[in-house]
């Protein structure tokens, strides 16, 4: 293996990838993940083995798993090493690791990661002191916040934020939108409240909502939950009643919902959508109907939109929260869903999938096989198909016929999911395989010196 190797599989999700190497893992393929890192150079099964190990707390087994990826000096591997390290206990070890240099502490990225390894170890003054030089970045703030989470340090993060929050206030009071802190008034309010002075976070967020000295969004959904979390109902349906119903107006109906109030919340959003009919209305009353339990109810408020542009904003939403495919194909052949402005292969993907649920198997392939414009391989979805039917072992033979890299990748799943790991490991083509298979970008021209050609328009 080299870091070439290891930076492609990282970016690419190259070799076996992390879901592959899960299925394994649920199946008792330790084992074989363990031999697959070593002997194929499997960054993933590395990963996952050593986590695997870890959590059985075989941390020098896990150590031994990651020595050939360390031995790259590749950065992941020794992040990984150290994440080990950290959890046997041996945390200084672990730092002394990775212990950002002076070129190191000047990169932003490099001191939060670092940031995050000392949190764990205890060391969170340490933590804070690391991150504060790079304040200038706005989402190093948000970092803070999150390290120092339950580490009682929130008067000095309430100290850090306030001139930034006071600086957002005063950029919008002067018409400015450009300010980079545009976050720093919600995470004093998330701060005050996790201090539990909740009133107060209310109070202050609330004059900056009243007044619009506020630049994000982000703000004023913070500030509706803020007080769905703390039950000022009162105050959020008059938020929602305002201007800002299309972001704020959920977050109402969901907290009228957690106390009990669901026929009220319904009743909310139907009066929205009869007096603003826009998409995101309709697809979270369709959502929670459809969550309810009431699928038809729930096709009936999406089915206005499944013509517009952005059907999929409503179409979409409902199929994913369906698990049963004859719901799936109750929705599919509803007739106001129709392909639309480049949905089409993902309706036929659901159609053909809800079909082979069914064990409609040859109905399912041959509306994949007459689709003109295919999602991927039809030979590799014929395969899904089948095995989505119940017949791994056609599906299998249909991939192996195939024997392309991509039916070799799906014909792993199929055979782990049949209890056979080892074949499915040895017939899962190589990081190198891969590669190879892979389309690469044409070269860029270049003039004599190096700079990129413009094109001749």
């Amino acid at each position: 293996m080299n870091v070439d190797d290891l930076e492609w599989q990282a970016r690419h999700f190259g070799g076996l990838p992390p879901g592959r190497v899960d299925l394994l893992l649920e199946r008792g393929g330790l084992d074989l993940v363990i031999r697959a890192a070593a002997e194929r150079g499997e960054w993933f099964c590395a990963q996952g083995a050593a986590q695997a190990l870890c959590r059985a707390g075989e941390f020098g087994r896990a150590l031994r798993v990651m020595e050939p990826f360390v031995a790259t000096g590749w950065r992941d591997a020794l992040w990984a090493r150290a994440d080990i390290l950290l959890r046997a206990g041996r945390s200084q070890e672990a730092l002394d690791l990775v212990r950002p240099d002076e070129a190191g502490r000047a990169s932003a990225a490099e001191c939060r990661a670092f940031a995050e390894l000392l949190t764990r170890a205890g060391r969170i003054d340490e933590a804070v002191d690391l991150l504060v030089p790079h304040m200038d970045e706005s989402w190093i703030l948000s970092a803070l916040v999150e390290i120092t989470e339950g580490r009682d340090r929130d008067e000095r993060m309430l100290e850090l934020i306030a001139p930034h929050a006071q600086s957002a206030r005063e950029a919008r009071s002067q018409g400015r939108w450009d300010h980079r802190f545009g976050e720093a008034q919600e995470l004093q309010a998330r701060v005050l409240e996790r201090a539990g002075r909740a009133d107060e976070a209310i109070g202050i967020l609330g004059r900056d909502i009243a007044g619009r000295r506020f630049l994000a969004q982000n703000t004023l959904t913070a500030y509706a939950e803020l007080l769905a979390r703390h039950g000022r109902l009162d105050t959020l349906r008059e938020l929602a009643a305002g201007g800002d119903a299309r972001t704020v107006l959920d977050t109402y109906a969901r907290a009228l919902r957690d106390h009990g109030r669901a026929d009220e919340a319904e009743a909310v959003m139907r009066e929205a959508i009869a007096a603003d009919d826009w998409v995101g209305h309709r697809a979270r009353l369709s959502a929670t109907l459809l969550c309810d339990g009431r699928l038809d109810d729930a096709i009936a408020v999406a089915e206005p939109g499944f013509g517009w542009y952005d059907c999929s904003n409503l179409l979409a939403p409902l199929v994913m929260l369906l698990d049963r495919p004859e719901d799936v194909l109750h929705l599919m052949e509803h007739p106001s869903v129709v392909p639309h402005h480049g949905h089409a292969e993902f309706r036929h993907q659901w159609w053909a999938t809800a079909l082979a649920g069914l064990g409609r198997v040859d109905e399912a392939i041959a509306l994949a096989e007459a689709h003109p414009d295919p999602w991927t391989d039809p030979r590799i979805v014929k395969a899904g198909l089948l095995d989505t039917a119940g017949r791994p072992d056609d599906a299998a033979a249909e991939l192996r016929a195939l024997g392309t890299v991509k039916a070799r990748e799906a014909l792993c799943e199929v055979l782990i999911r049949q209890g056979r790991p080892a074949e499915a490991i040895a017939v899962h083509p190589t990081v190198a395989e891969q590669r190879a298979a892979r389309p690469q970008p044409a070269p860029v021209p270049r003039d004599g010196n190096g700079y990129a050609l413009e094109p001749p328009f």
